[in-house]
C-alpha cells in the first residue's frame, strides 16, 4: 500500500515551501518519523517526517522547487522492497530527479542564455520564461536594482503575442518521476501604468540579492500594507512605578536565570488589555471576522536572515516569571535558527520592539492575519509633570513611547485609543502579580 506524503502546514500564512535538500532518495527503506526532506520557507527550515514505514517509491520534486501545502513530496510504499542501488524491486525502478543522490541525466536544452544564468530574478520568474519562450537576456528588468519581475516576463510574452513572433518550444522534459506542478509566488503590489526608471550602476555601488526569506517578508509586508487600512495611534508611558518594580525582584529573577525585561511587564500588559478589549484579538474573514478565545502572543525578534515572529500560547494565563521564561526560549531559538513550525503558528497580536539604539517611536506594519501590532520605543529617562500633595512638581522619570497599528476595517478608534489607553495604565501604575 503506497503514501502520499504532502506539504504539511508550517505555520499561519505559510502557504508555500522551496525544498531545500532531499534526505533520502528513491528505494531507500525509511521508518516512521524519519526525515524526508527539509523545507525552507521564511519562517523557519524545517525537516518533513515520513508519516509510515516503508520504501521511497517515488519523489515528485527535487530541490529548488515551489511547493505550496497539499502538494504531493514523494510515496512511500509499505509493501516494496528496498535495493542496493537505490531501485525498486517491487517496480521498474523511476529515474531519481536531478536533486537526489544519483548520477545527474543529461542536461535538456535551454531556451537561456549566458545571460540568462546572471539575470537578476527568481527561479520561478526564469522557470515562467522558459514556459513562454522568453530569453530573459531581452528583458528589461523594472524591479529594484534592474530585477526582472514576473509581470517583465508576461509583459514580453504579450509583445511576442501580439507582434507574431516565433516562441522558442520549452525544453523536452528528461524522464523522472512524476512532479507536482511547481508553484510560483505571485509578485503582490499595484499594477498599472507607473514605472521606477531603471537603475543605472555607479562606481561603488553595491547590489544585494534578496535571500528567500527577505523577498517573502517584503511581500509579506506589501499585502498587509495593500490589505489592511493601518491607522496609528500614540502613547507616551510613564514607567516609574514599573521600573521600581523591576528592580525589586530583578536579581531573583537573575538567580533562576531569567532576564526581568520591560518587554515582559508590556507584554503582561498587553495580554491583559486583550482579555479586556477582544477586538484585537482577532482576524477578519472573507465577510466576517473572529474574535479568537485564545490570546496567542507573538513576539518580533530580529535575526541574522531577518525578523520571525515566535508564539507565547495563552500568554494571557501565565505569569510574569512565565512570560518572562517563554520570551528567553524562544529569543534564544530564534536566533540559533531551532524555531519550530509550532513556534511560529497562530499567534492573535503581536508585539515589536526594535531595541534600545536610538529608537523613540514608529508605526509598524501589522502582522497578518492579526488586526493590530503594537511596537514599543526606546526607554528615555524625561522630565515629567507628578503631582504630590495638591501640587504639581516635575521629577525625572523613565519614559517610554508606544504605537498601537490597527486594521480599520473592524477595529474603530474608539477601541483601539481605549487598548492603548489600558495598556499605558497598566504599566504606569505597575499593576502586576510578580
Amino acid at each position: 500500500m503506497a503514501t502520499t506524503i504532502t506539504m504539511p502546514s508550517l505555520g499561519e500564512s505559510v502557504a508555500e515551501g522551496e525544498v531545500g535538500k532531499w534526505l533520502v532518495h528513491e528505494g531507500q527503506r525509511v521508518s516512521k518519523d524519519d526525515p524526508l526532506v527539509e523545507i525552507m520557507t521564511d519562517k523557519a527550515d524545517s525537516e518533513i517526517p515520513a508519516t509510515s514505514g516503508g520504501v521511497v517509491t517515488k519523489i515528485f520534486v527535487v530541490e529548488g522547487d515551489l511547493v505550496a501545502v497539499g502538494d504531493a513530496l514523494c510515496e512511500i510504499d509499505v509493501n516494496a522492497e528496498a535495493t542496493a542501488d537505490g531501485g525498486d524491486a517491487s517496480a521498474d525502478a523511476p529515474a531519481l530527479p536531478p536533486s537526489v543522490d544519483s548520477p545527474a541525466p543529461s542536461p535538456a536544452p535551454s531556451l537561456a542564455s549566458s545571460t540568462d544564468v546572471d539575470a537578476p530574478t527568481s527561479p520561478a520568474v526564469r522557470k515562467l520564461a522558459r514556459e513562454e519562450g522568453i530569453d530573459l537576456a531581452s528583458v528589461r528588468g523594472t524591479g529594484e536594482g534592474g530585477r526582472i519581475t514576473r509581470d517583465d516576463v508576461l509583459a514580453s510574452a504579450s509583445v511576442k503575442t501580439l507582434t507574431g513572433a516565433a516562441a522558442v518550444p520549452p525544453p523536452a522534459p528528461t524522464p523522472s518521476a512524476p512532479r507536482a506542478p511547481k508553484r510560483e509566488r505571485s509578485a503582490p503590489g499595484p499594477s498599472g501604468a507607473f514605472r521606477v526608471p531603471p537603475y543605472v550602476p555607479a562606481p561603488g555601488d553595491e547590489v544585494i540579492s534578496f535571500t528567500r526569506r527577505r523577498r517573502i517578508i517584503a511581500d509579506h509586508m506589501v499585502y498587509s500594507k495593500l490589505t489592511a487600512p493601518h491607522v496609528v495611534t500614540f502613547a507616551e508611558c510613564d514607567l516609574h512605578a514599573t521600573t521600581k518594580l523591576r528592580a525589586a525582584h530583578k536579581a531573583e529573577f537573575k538567580k533562576d536565570g531569567l532576564n526581568l525585561t520591560f518587554l515582559t511587564f508590556v507584554c503582561a500588559a498587553t495580554c491583559k488589555a486583550l482579555r479586556e478589549i477582544r477586538d484585537l484579538n482577532a482576524r477578519v474573514l472573507d465577510d466576517s471576522y473572529v474574535i479568537f478565545r485564545d490570546v496567542n502572543l507573538g513576539i518580533a525578534v530580529d535575526t541574522p536572515e531577518g525578523l520571525v515572529v515566535p508564539v507565547i500560547r495563552n500568554a494571557d494565563e501565565l505569569s510574569i516569571r512565565g512570560i518572562a521564561r517563554a520570551i528567553d526560549e524562544l529569543a534564544t531559538k530564534a536566533r540559533e535558527g531551532k524555531l519550530a513550525p509550532d513556534d511560529l503558528a497562530g499567534k492573535t497580536f503581536t508585539v515589536s520592539n526594535p531595541g534600545r539604539r536610538g529608537n523613540l517611536i514608529g508605526g509598524a506594519i501589522i502582522s497578518q492575519p492579526n488586526v493590530g501590532i503594537l511596537r514599543i520605543g526606546e526607554i528615555k529617562k524625561k522630565v515629567v509633570v507628578v503631582e504630590k500633595d495638591g501640587e504639581d512638581l516635575m521629577a525625572i522619570h523613565p519614559v517610554m513611547q508606544m504605537a498601537l497599528s490597527y486594521d480599520h476595517r473592524i477595529v474603530d478608534g474608539v477601541n483601539a485609543n481605549g487598548f492603548l489607553y489600558r495598556i499605558d495604565e497598566i504599566l504606569e501604575t505597575a499593576d502586576f502579580e510578580v
